[in-house]
């Protein structure tokens, strides 16, 4: 019998997912084979803390494996049609007592859209029919190929980056069909053996009764043999590895922006399609700009003299210096608007604004000079400045 993942990383079945990952990063440096070279002990130790960790360490995979044990993580497992088969079995097989009038069609001697009871068992239960033959075993599909799930990955980025978006490698430890079986689950070489769960037939039992009705075996899909779990991913077909992905983040990307790697996510099943990996961006804030949707915010600095007599400054954008007009008679904190200077929206195809806020700044002297000239200025105000000012 498999040994229990929790026992491996030695955490509580109620452990939070901080403590899973605490306990994997702990036992994977002391197991390490860079640590142990040449110790087949540790390989195997920390082959086994991978493959534990690779289950509780995601909370989708964590939920099958407390559900239905390690047969909730074999590739192609169908969680619903399992969780139906076990409602169907604790409710005492009462489909199979179904009397045929029941589902009988308007001519007495078909069954509707179905050309079987076989059929009507394989809707409930979403079996799917192949050929529509009457008979036990006969119409059910063969396991199919499953597509493997989609896989998210939390990925921080400063707000320039966002803004003008980028190319970019990324190394992740992310499932890959095991290399030592395929992805087949079994052991090379292994002998193969009547499948233990349906004796070799390939079908297992949906309904007692007058009328039989059976499914394919979900261990060894419906093939009636096995052989023995692989010794490197324990049957699962798949195990954890790292693996360099070129991704490309586009223009325009927000905080909590989602961005798909089609075909990076988990290998699919007895040759399915794999599933996608989302990126899921976080933004770090700039000093100087700020984003209000598809705005930009900045605030630019002047001299007395710019903002008295007016000035064409220069300013900083994302897609590089461009030149603003400053009016005549410009009080601090005004702000200008320079159009389609502002981030990218991939759904309008279009730009933002950049919205400069003026500041504008005195001096820093002691010049006798200059202080005289700063009275000669304060006799230009016609008004005490602070004359609206209320609490």
């Amino acid at each position: 019998m498999a040994e229990d993942f929790y026992k491996i990383l030695g955490v509580s079945k109620n452990a939070s997912q901080d403590e899973i990952k605490k306990a994997y990063r702990k036992l994977a440096r002391k197991w390490h084979p860079d640590i142990n070279p040449g110790n087949e002990e540790a390989e195997q130790r920390f082959k086994d803390i991978s493959r534990a960790y690779q289950a509780l360490g995601d909370e989708e995979k964590r939920k099958l494996y407390d559900e239905f044990g390690e047969e909730g993580l074999q590739a192609g497992f169908d969680a619903e049609q399992a969780r139906e088969y076990k409602k169907y079995q604790s409710s005492g097989g009462g489909f199979g007592r179904t009397g045929g009038r029941a589902w009988a069609g308007a001519g007495g001697g078909g069954f509707g859209q179905y050309s079987s009871y076989e059929d009507i068992f394989g809707d409930l239960f979403g079996f799917g029919s192949a050929g529509g033959g009457a008979g036990a075993g006969a119409g059910f599909r063969q396991a199919r190929p499953s597509r493997g799930r989609d896989l998210e990955h939390e990925m921080t980025i400063d707000l320039l980056s966002a803004l003008r978006g980028f190319e970019t490698e990324l190394s992740m430890q992310k499932p890959r069909s095991c290399s030592r079986c395929g992805g087949s689950g079994q052991e090379p070489g292994s002998s193969m053996r009547p499948c233990p769960a349906c004796g070799g037939s390939g079908r297992l039992n949906v309904a007692e009764g007058p009328m039989q009705f059976t499914r394919a075996c979900p261990q060894c899909g419906g093939h009636g043999q096995v052989g023995t779990s692989c010794s490197q991913c324990g049957g699962s077909g798949q195990e954890t590895g790292t693996e360099r992905i070129r991704v490309t983040i586009p223009k325009g990307v927000r905080e909590g922006s989602r961005v798909r790697v089609a075909g990076k996510g988990e290998p699919g099943g007895r040759g399915g399609q794999p599933g996608d990996l989302y990126l899921v961006i976080h933004v770090k804030p700039h000093p100087v700009l700020k984003r209000e949707g598809d705005n930009l915010r900045m605030e630019v600095p002047v001299t007395v003299q710019e903002a008295m007599s007016g000035a064409e400054i220069t300013v900083p954008t994302p897609e590089g210096s461009v030149s603003l007009k400053v009016p005549p008679k410009s009080q601090s904190g005004r702000t200008l608007r320079l159009k389609g200077k502002g981030a990218y929206n991939a759904k309008t195809k279009a730009r933002g604004d950049l919205l400069v806020r003026l500041n504008v700044r005195v001096p820093q002297t002691e010049d006798s000079a200059v202080l005289e000239a700063a009275g000669q200025l304060e006799r230009a105000y016609r008004d005490n400045v602070r004359k609206d000012l209320r609490l």
